[in-house]
């Protein structure tokens, strides 16, 4: 839900709000809803003096519809220039939504959402006058003690929460990383708390639940700012393209999601003692991005995506973790962006920014519910290739036609979240959105590091020869071999770049390398195994993955080591 005052246009009798507001009832009291033949939700989200964005929830209480159109006219010169999960379109003062193929269908007390970006000089006041298929809904210019209280304002957020503060050391993870030998270097190194199952939020087998680690990032807080990372990871047929992060939510199960996990989250967050924090919400990695590349007809398509592209689940538990958590005035909602080595392709990139613009707007969810997007999230691609970019030629090809870039626009993560920053504005999220990019995997050091461009014998000796990430291929993502910590956590490190993260934290394995028995739903994935040959998602290379490894998120010794011999920048 945004941060902005609601406008709740009933399709009978209404009464006017203030500016950007409209309250609906129906005539005669406040329980004679039920003969209120409709609901308009209407607000007005941002507005920056020469636009705007607005969200519309549309609520059916008469006979069931297969497909509906809601108009409105307005006396300003307000004038939509893009929408989303509606057909908008104007001429003149009159604006028309009609429902997309997906959303046609309204039971009797079923709802649809969907937004809209315009422009305006003047005043832009709410419309006078709604038609919802031909019922009409006029707003006075009363007032009164019916309108809802304002949400909290979102301009109380800081543009950029890591800005000016310290940022959260997890006491649990700080305290493996300085048991092991020359750990002590890392160990006051902030990293994401993941809360990757229900019981995470009480504390698994005697740890330290999210009240816990709030309460000690108050004491590790004093009298400054301090920011908190939280990892947000549990929904229903959670990463249905990978089985070792698989978790303990069936494919139908949103409803648990939204009750026995979200809501006690944010009914936790919002305690008024910890209103002083500044939290740092991951949402849901390993999502979105599978409804794009891993379904039919793709060749990397597996049925577990298909599935979930089919119930909506994904876009209905994103959109209903932003809903509420960003009800929490202090929360600063980041949402999972993948990483370039997954979506810098030109049929991947476009169609992923509209995927996240799908989940911002679900379940009462806007845009202005999203602070900003995290790539490389537990992810090991290079923050910056320097011994070649994508517009270099060698030998009469492009960069893109290397074995390794493989016609992706992209070669590293910081170019991507640049470019995803832009394209994501483009579309309706605000001009002021930030991008984290999470280096806590991809400093790829050691003795193996290039220190200049390959020979140019041919586009792929130049770009093999030169390129800082070792992996056989971008889509490989389970315990990488040579990997290393990379830059440490920073804040305002790049344009457009709110910090540098470490929200993986290092030493948490990826996935089992052999089959595991456990309580956790995580399954065995042969991009773990260091024995496998591939698939179609990582052009069938092998998996490069160590061995030894644990089932994901338990202590991987073997790998910490090597990630803090393989630093870069090198650890002193």
């Amino acid at each position: 839900m945004s941060r902005t005052r609601t406008a709740l246009l009933a399709a009978m009798a209404l009464v006017a709000g203030a500016t950007g507001t409209a309250i609906a009832a129906a005539p005669g009291a406040a329980g004679a809803a039920a003969a209120v033949p409709c609901t308009v939700d209407y607000k007005v989200q941002n507005d920056w003096g020469s636009g705007f964005t607005a969200s519309v929830t549309i609520t059916n209480n008469s006979a069931a519809k297969s497909s509906w159109s809601l108009k409105w006219s307005y006396a300003g010169n307000q004038k939509v220039t893009n929408g989303w999960n509606a057909k908008v379109s104007q001429s003149g003062a009159n604006v028309t939504a009609a429902n997309e193929s997906y959303n046609g269908t309204l039971a009797t007390g079923g709802s649809a959402t969907f937004g809209f970006q315009g422009t305006y000089s003047g005043s832009n006041a709410v419309p006078a006058t709604f038609t919802l298929d031909g019922v009409t809904c006029n707003v006075d210019s009363g007032g009164g003690p019916t309108d809802p209280p304002p949400d909290p304002d979102p301009t109380d957020r800081v543009n950029n929460p890591y800005d000016g503060a310290k940022v959260y050391v997890n006491p649990e993870w700080s305290e493996k990383a300085a048991a092991e030998p020359g750990g002590s270097r890392i160990a006051n190194q902030p990293t994401g708390v993941w809360l990757d199952r229900t019981a995470a939020i009480n504390g698994v087998n005697g740890g330290m639940g999210l009240r816990d680690h709030l309460d000690e990032a108050l004491r590790q807080k004093g009298s400054g700012e301090l920011v908190i990372q939280l990892v947000i990871y549990n929904l229903p047929g959670r990463d249905c393209a990978a089985l070792a992060s698989n978790g303990e939510l069936g494919p139908t199960e949103i409803d648990k999601y939204k009750t026995q996990y979200i809501d006690p989250i944010k009914a936790i967050l919002a305690d008024e003692k910890y209103a002083d924090l500044r939290i740092v919400t991951t949402v849901e990695i390993d999502s979105l991005p599978n409804l794009v590349t891993n379904v039919s007809p793709r060749a990397t398509a597996t049925p577990n995506c298909d599935v979930m592209k089919a119930n909506g689940n994904y876009v209905k538990g994103v959109g209903y973790a932003l809903n509420k958590l960003g009800d929490v005035p202090n929360v600063y909602n980041y949402v999972d962006a993948g990483h370039h080595g997954w979506l810098g392709w030109d049929d991947n990139f476009g169609a992923s920014a509209d995927m996240f613009k799908q989940a911002a707007t679900a379940e009462g969810a806007t845009v202005a519910d999203v602070h900003g997007f995290i790539a490389n999230t537990a992810n090991y691609s290079a923050l910056k290739e320097d011994h070649f970019s994508i517009s270099d030629s060698v030998a009469g090809k492009s960069v893109r036609e290397s074995k390794w870039v493989s016609w992706n626009r992209y070669v590293d993560e910081l170019s991507y979240a640049q470019a995803l920053r832009e394209k994501l504005v483009s579309i309706g999220f605000d001009s002021g959105i930030g991008m984290l990019i999470d280096t806590s995997r991809n400093g790829w050091g050691g003795a193996n590091r290039p220190t200049g461009p390959g020979a140019t014998t041919s586009v792929d000796t130049y770009v093999d020869g030169g390129r800082y990430d070792r992996r056989f291929n971008t889509g490989n993502w389970c315990n990488q071999a040579g990997a290393g910590l990379g830059e440490r956590p920073q804040a305002s490190p790049e344009p457009g770049i709110d910090a540098y993260v470490w929200m993986k934290p290092p030493g948490e394995s990826d996935g089992a390398s052999e089959h595991i028995e456990n309580d956790e739903g995580k399954g065995f994935d042969r991009m773990c195994d260091p024995t496998y040959t591939g698939n179609p998602r990582n052009d069938n290379n092998m998996s490069g993955a160590l061995g030894g490894a644990p089932i994901s998120g338990h202590w991987f010794s073997a790998q910490f080591q090597e990630l803090m011999k393989n630093a870069y920048p090198p650890l002193s």
